[in-house]
């Protein structure tokens, strides 16, 4: 049996990696780029760093700093009015998921016809992008080397996915000094969204012994580092490698996909707006507990790599990693979905959009119906 596996962006990754912006933009040869970034980015004193290395390169630039949690087809469509107008040959995002991503949608509408939402689904890019360079400061989402941009329909209330090779950043610079002044509650969500991704693209129906090979790895990195991640943000040895962790899942999830944990948090971004981290860390546990009997085997290796010791018990060990990532969410202070501000008045609601979700295709227990959604809504309540 044969196996695809893609990776296309070159990493530089390190301490002061930043530092090699100028160059980059030099070997692209680029007139005028964008910079993209949020008001955090902006307050944090990131942006400024960024607009300096930028400076150095010799190419002008233009600066959307209108990012939003979570962004919106409109959203993406007022910045692609602002590069076309100004011009500009590539694109530098700086800051979490939701500005790479938003720099990846733009970047779409830079060199194909049409409205962003008419790209949702795979492999419905058809010319190539133009050169991204993609900075991120945190570390959970992945975005920076993944082919999947996740975006907001506000007209159908739903969050999907733009998932194309052509979209990947060209270059990514992780360097995490940039994660420093990342808050702890933030650090803890986007932990979590990275260890749902290694978890998730584990079981996935697509996985395969390449993917399989970095979740492992990814989820063992992940796990350790994110408590004293959160515990010292000033810790940049346990910095450092939640943003390696987070790089090496990318690799596997990029190419093996999802599950249920995303299909439920999708819905909840869109409809009430919650972070993606948060929301996936919330419900993460009870989709684990819910998935074990289909992956028994699966499970217990994934306990493996987070030092569990399984007892010998299947019907047992099966639901290891589940407990260990109820105890962890509860110790990072992870918040359940009354804590959110959720109502189980919306549970019914939010089931019937979830089935619709089509990351369902990869989870690894078919045939999961409604009652079985409300009951894990329930159990995250």
């Amino acid at each position: 049996m044969s196996y695809n596996f893609f990776v296309s962006s070159n990493i530089n990754f390190g301490i002061n990696a930043l530092n090699c912006l100028p160059e980059l933009i030099k070997g692209y040869r680029l007139k005028k780029v964008m910079i993209v970034y949020d008001g955090g980015v902006k307050a944090a004193g990131i942006a400024g760093k960024v607009i300096a290395e930028v400076d150095k390169s010799g190419a002008s630039y233009c600066i959307f700093d209108g990012v939003i949690p979570n962004p919106t087809n409109e959203v993406v469509e007022e910045a692609a009015v602002i590069a076309k107008g100004e011009h500009v040959d590539g694109f530098v995002a700086v800051g979490g998921g939701s500005s790479i991503d938003l720099a990846k949608a733009v970047n779409v509408l830079m060199t194909n016809p049409g409205r962003i939402g008419e790209y949702g689904g795979m492999n419905m890019v058809k010319s190539p992008c133009l050169p991204l360079i993609a900075i991120p400061t945190t570390a959970g989402t992945s975005s920076e080397i993944t082919n999947v941009s996740a975006l907001i329909d506000t007209e159908k209330v739903i969050k999907y996915v733009i998932i194309d090779n052509k979209i990947v950043a060209s270059d990514v610079i992780a360097d995490p000094e940039l994660t420093r002044t990342v808050p702890r509650s933030v650090t803890a969500a986007t932990g979590m969204d990275a260890i749902t991704h290694a978890v998730e693209s584990y079981i996935s129906n697509m996985a395969t012994p390449l993917t399989e090979y970095n979740a492992l790895k990814g989820l063992e990195i992940l796990y350790k580092n994110l408590p004293l991640a959160c515990e010292n943000g000033d810790d940049m040895n346990a910095r450092e490698q939640m943003m390696l962790g987070c790089i090496i899942t990318g690799f596997s999830f990029s190419n093996a996909n999802l599950g249920l944990v995303h299909g439920i948090a999708h819905t909840l971004s869109a409809h009430f707006g919650l972070a993606h981290g948060m929301a996936n860390a919330t419900v993460l546990p009870y989709v684990m507990k819910y998935n074990a009997p289909s992956c028994p085997e699966k499970m217990v290796e994934l306990a493996k790599a987070i030092g569990l010791t399984p007892s010998g018990d299947p019907a047992k060990d099966q639901y290891l990693l589940s407990e260990a990532l109820l105890d962890l969410t509860k110790k990072l202070g992870i918040q359940t979905l009354k804590e959110q501000g959720i109502s189980e008045d919306d549970f019914d609601m939010l089931a019937n959009d979830v089935l619709n979700e089509p990351v369902l295709g990869f989870n690894p227990r078919g045939e999961i119906t409604k009652d079985d959604i409300i009951d894990i809504l329930k159990q995250a309540y």
